[in-house]
């Protein structure tokens, strides 16, 4: 008596097949947004997802300085980042934040829920945001996604 092996699919890093996805954040809830976006860049919208794997595909975030906030986050949300000298915490608040960098307010939210490792790092190059409508990626042909 035969008995037959099943053995578990292991994608390799060259067989991923990466595509481009259009995102507009006009209107979209900060959080929201930024926990579909980190579900594209891991890849657990594929069938063949694998954690070890970098299975993830390009996105590109444009409008992100029209990103929505639920209650007072607008005042009281605060960045944080050091200077690497004594005493060098800076504080920004959210509202600074948009006015200045809106691109890295989606960038931060989207770091925050990926994983801690460098397989995160790799994923986070993949992340294009922009502030207004326009982005450089027109050849890639990104296809649009619905955030619903």
């Amino acid at each position: 008596m035969t008995t037959k092996l099943h053995r578990t699919y292991y994608p390799k890093a060259d067989e991923v097949a990466r595509e481009w996805h259009l995102v507009d954040a006009s209107g979209q809830i900060l959080g929201r947004l930024a926990a579909k976006i980190a579900t594209l860049l891991m890849g657990k919208h594929k069938p063949a997802y694998t954690p070890g794997v970098d299975m993830g595909d390009f996105v590109v975030v444009i409008n992100a300085a029209r990103i929505r906030v639920t209650g007072r986050k607008m005042e009281n949300k605060i960045y944080h980042r050091h200077t690497g000298y004594p005493g060098g915490l800076k504080e920004t608040a959210l509202k600074d934040m948009l006015a200045k960098h809106p691109e890295r307010v989606i960038e931060l939210a989207v770091k925050g829920m990926l994983p801690k490792n460098r397989l995160a790092r790799k994923m986070l190059k993949r992340l294009k945001v922009y502030a207004g409508p326009e982005h450089p990626h027109q050849a890639q042909n990104p296809k649009p996604v619905r955030l619903d």
